[in-house]
């Protein structure tokens, strides 16, 4: 017999404490790949597909990433978002098929096999057209597979077998056949306008291939001098002065504007040497010279600008025995008495001299846009190279010279500058280059200096733009539609609405933003904006890569051919053998009899990308889901209301007469944990492969999600590491109800009438839960989604119920009717909440459903909505209970300052008296985890209390006698 006294009996054997495999670390990064390769084994994507069929569509239309590397931060961003929406959409037991994308022609994939050309110092437009275009195929094809792995890894659910490319043979026919609509009710023309145009690529661009960058200019104050002036004879032999931060646009000057609303004036300048000496006088002399005795025509607001200017060149001029000197330039208002007198006034170009082109008087007009911002008031028009000027020109049939050639050199036969350029470089408009050096001969140069602003760049090649009058392809945004019947709507309703459907182009896309759903609803002004004030759409390119405009053009009329048979086989060409099957085509077949190819010219530029990708509606939307049908959503980042949004509104609207799509939602770009913009060169990009390697692709869903992504978001490691804190307690949440249900059937189930108030109180905050998530997922807000489900699993369940409740699963016996109704309320929330969770986190909850429904053909994604009953909705009973939580915090509150200097350990041994009488339909002792409650007292006090606790369930009660000895409830379980 020991002389040791009988060790404590250890209960821990007769507790029902949770079971599961499910673990807390979640090891995304490893378990994900294995999760995606068994979608793909059981077929998830075309499964859901078979299931969903007649239901309710959502279609969530994919705009099309260029197939030019890897992804970034964006990408990731953008594709996990339409991937929650997509989910959510079905979720809701709606068939919500998702189509990838990619955008294989134009600019960017061909400028990468240039730069291949350039490494090599060959020159790509010695290549073989044919084999050129067949190597940017190539280089689409490999980046597409590339991308489509690193968008599968994100978990993005869709059709990956069959996605779509703007290269495949029928969707170049689809393009050309759109184009060809437009072609067929008149909405083309094709004119000579100043575009956007890159020098280094040799192409016009659009103004979503453009880009703004600070840059430093050299401005310039030019003397014009007035030879005629029939209305103010005084004007005669002053100068008008222009101001320009585009000095190779002088050469190509035509004539001067000024405003109808401006003041101007002609003034002479006192000038004057400061701290300069007798002995100076003779070199001031000799250099002032005429200067003198000159006279400028200046808006009066702008003439003290002019003369600060003015000052510092003449200054910058003065000879080396005056270099410490400083000439100062007073006004002399020498008045013009009425200012509409500048009409009919024509000067000279400062090089006349040259003869020719440059010999031509320049007249005065009238311009609207002549402002006072800056300058001097007066505007010197450059019709080849800026869109009011040529507007204004025109109007006085001035016409553009085409100086400039395409790679921005001035023309050969261009006598002053020939073969010169280019014009973007700095340093050829620079105070040493030849413009600024020849004006200065000229005596015609006032001023030069640096000028900082905001200059448009092509955000591909990086480089300076201009603007360039070229013969273009053009589809007019302001001339009614000459044959209205060829824009088709499957939408009668829609078609009633309209007057007219041969509206303008402008006003259809107006009209159909109106009955548009913009995505914040900010974002229908800001794209309103833009198409009210958008010029004509320049859609040709002159580029290798891409679809041709397959035009025939009437060599006598200038017409193009408008023959529905002739398109039709143009096609079927484009069909059977894609958009190279122009450049090899037998045109005189494709022209058949009616037409002699000898008459027509063959159009070979290239369309617009942003045509392309506007035209995906009609070859994915409508060729996939029926004509006529619509997209839901169009989903991209808020550059997209000058892009893909605005270019797929007019295509569509110029075609159907409608917009392309329901809705459309605008998300900001993923900027640092800084809030700047990544880049290479600051060291602080974000890689989206990196996280998904390092976390795990749920920890990167769950921060876009959480983001208020209808603006710019912030990312990096302290802010990841905040999501993968949240998402490690909504983890544990799934791993407690796993380890709760343990051997859960449906025998053990209680109705709700007869669960206790705390479960019926949990169950009026799930259907409070789930009207917040649909109404979230109705308004695409999953970052007021997350955060409600977060806040609910954390504070409502972790903190709350399962807190109170685990007493009851671990120690009441297993038929305890407390206990089965507390197991039938965790069940319920185990099934919406991981239902809940999947769209975000669609790995996770795939693996929590698979812990306990094991099942190598089963899905979470194949489930559908919860089914939450409205009737759990009680609100008395939440006001009841939202007085007890507030209550039992403030219990809490006043127990922690006991815990912290250690009077009591835990809130168990906490005896609280409360001040009042204690309501008698609730156990306060156990709401607040305490040894007991009383009332009657001032305030909430707390003290130790003196019961004994119970071996088994811990709880101090007045019937256990001794430290280690059972309750009455525990007796009873571990007895009978």
């Amino acid at each position: 017999m020991s002389d040791q006294p009988d060790s404590p009996r250890d209960w821990r054997d007769t507790v029902f404490l949770p079971k599961t495999d499910f673990p807390m670390k979640a090891g995304l990064a490893a378990k994900e790949p294995a999760i995606l390769d068994r979608w793909a084994r059981i077929r998830l994507y075309d499964r859901l597909r078979e299931q969903r069929q007649g239901k309710e569509r959502f279609i969530l239309h994919d705009g099309p990433p260029y197939a030019n590397g890897d992804i970034h931060m964006g990408h990731a961003m953008n594709k996990v978002l339409k991937d929650i929406i997509v989910r959510s959409q079905s979720l809701l037991g709606k068939d919500a098929p998702y189509v990838p994308g990619w955008d294989c022609h134009g600019l960017p994939i061909e400028w990468k096999i240039e730069e291949e050309y350039r490494k090599k110092k060959q020159n790509k437009d010695e290549v073989p057209p044919r084999e050129f275009r067949a190597q940017c195929r190539a280089y689409a094809e490999k980046w597409v597979g590339i991308q489509r792995a690193q968008f599968e890894r994100l978990g993005v659910m869709g059709d990956w077998d069959d996605p779509y490319l703007t290269m495949k043979f029928a969707a170049e026919a689809a393009i050309v056949a759109e184009l060809l609509k437009f072609a067929e009710s008149g909405q083309l023309y094709r004119g000579a306008k100043p575009v956007m145009w890159s020098p280094v690529e040799k192409t016009a661009l659009a103004e979503a291939e453009v880009e703004y960058e600070d840059v430093t200019s050299t401005q310039i104050d030019v003397a014009f001098e007035i030879t005629e002036a029939p209305n103010a004879p005084e004007l005669v032999g002053a100068h008008a002065v222009i101001w320009t931060t585009t000095p190779w646009t002088i050469p190509v000057n035509q004539a001067i504007a000024y405003g109808e609303k401006v003041e101007y004036s002609v003034y002479g300048f006192e000038l004057s040497l400061v701290g300069g000496g007798a002995a100076d006088q003779d070199a001031w002399r000799a250099f002032v010279g005429s200067w003198a005795s000159r006279r400028f025509l200046l808006a009066r607001e702008l003439a003290g600008k002019f003369a600060e200017r003015f000052s510092a060149y003449l200054t910058s001029l003065l000879p080396q025995t005056l270099n410490s000197r400083k000439v100062c330039a007073d006004i002399i208002d020498l008045k013009l008495q009425d200012h509409s007198k500048l009409a009919g006034a024509v000067a000279r170009h400062p090089m006349h001299h040259l003869g020719g082109f440059f010999a031509r008087p320049r007249p005065f007009l009238a311009a609207p846009h002549v402002t006072t911002d800056a300058g001097t008031g007066l505007v010197h028009m450059a019709p080849d190279h800026g869109e009011e000027d040529f507007i204004a020109c025109k109007a006085m049939g001035i016409d553009p010279v085409f100086a400039v050639t395409d790679d921005g050199k001035y023309r050969d036969d261009w006598a002053w500058l020939g073969g010169q350029g280019s014009v973007i470089n700095t340093k050829f408009n620079g105070p040493d280059g030849p413009i600024l050096s020849d004006l200065r001969s000229a005596g015609a140069l006032l001023s030069a200096g640096d000028f900082q602003h905001s200059y448009p760049h092509s955000w591909r090649s990086k480089a300076r733009i201009i603007y360039r009058c070229t013969p273009q392809w053009f589809i007019p945004m302001d001339r009614p539609v000459a044959d209205p019947s060829a824009r088709r709507c499957a939408e009668e309703e829609y078609i009633l609405a309209h007057e007219s459907n041969a509206a303008t182009l402008r006003a259809t896309a107006l009209d159909a933003i109106e009955r548009t759903r913009w995505v914040p609803e900010k974002a229908r002004n800001r794209i309103h904006a833009m198409v009210d004030g958008r010029p004509d759409w320049v859609i040709s390119r002159q580029r290798a890569w891409g679809v041709p405009i397959a035009l025939y053009v009437n060599r006598k009329t200038g017409e193009y051919l408008r023959d529905h048979a002739v398109n039709a086989r143009i096609v079927a060409a484009f069909k059977a053998g894609g958009a190279d099957a122009w450049f090899a085509a037998d045109h005189q077949a494709i022209l058949g009899p009616d037409h002699a190819l000898a008459d027509y010219e063959v159009i070979t530029d290239i369309l617009d990308v942003w045509f392309d990708s506007g035209s995906t509606h009609a070859f994915v939307v409508e060729a996939r889901y029926g004509a006529g049908t619509r997209a839901d959503l169009y989903l991209e980042g808020s550059d997209q209301h000058r892009g893909w949004f605005q270019s797929s509104l007019l295509e569509s609207c110029g075609t159907r007469g409608r917009a392309p799509y329901g809705a459309v939602l605008t998300h900001g770009f993923a900027l640092d944990g800084q809030g700047r913009k990544m880049s290479k060169s600051l060291g602080n990009v974000v890689d989206p492969l990196k996280v998904i390697s390092e976390s795990g692709a749920d920890i990167l869903r769950m921060w876009v999600a959480s983001t208020d992504y209808f603006e710019d978001v912030r990312i990096g490691k302290e802010i990841l590491a905040g999501t993968s804190d949240a998402y490690r307690k909504l983890r544990n949440t799934f791993r407690y109800l796993l380890g709760a249900l343990d051997g859960f059937t449906d025998a053990e189930r209680v109705p709700v009438a007869d669960m206790p108030e705390l479960e019926r109180y949990v169950l009026h905050l799930l259907a409070g839960l789930d009207a917040e998530l649909r109404a979230a997922t109705d308004a695409f807000e999953f970052n007021r989604y997350i955060r409600a489900l977060t806040d609910f699993a954390n504070n409502d369940l972790s903190a709350f119920f399962f807190d109170i409740r685990k007493d009851s699963l671990y120690c009441d016996a297993a038929a305890d009717p407390r206990r089965r109704a507390y197991r039938t309320v965790l069940d319920t929330l185990f099934h919406a909440l991981v239902r809940y969770a999947a769209p975000i986190l669609c790995f996770t909850a795939e693996e929590v459903w698979q812990t306990r429904y094991p099942n190598e053909n089963g899905s979470i994604h194949f489930e559908t909505w919860p089914d939450v009953d409205a009737a759990w909705h009680d609100p008395a009973l939440g006001q009841r209970w939202q007085g007890l939580r507030a209550l039992r915090s403030q219990v809490t509150e006043a127990i922690e300052p006991q815990r912290r200097d250690k009077l009591v350990r835990s809130s168990l041994e906490a005896a609280v008296a409360l001040p009042g009488a204690l309501p008698d339909d609730v156990d306060l002792e156990e709401l607040f985890i305490v040894a007991s409650v009383s009332g009657g007292a001032a305030d909430i006090a707390v003290s130790h209390t003196d019961r004994h606790k119970c071996g088994r369930c811990w709880r101090h009660m007045p019937e256990v006698v001794e430290d280690n000895g059972l309750c009455g409830r525990c007796a009873t379980v571990v007895h009978g």
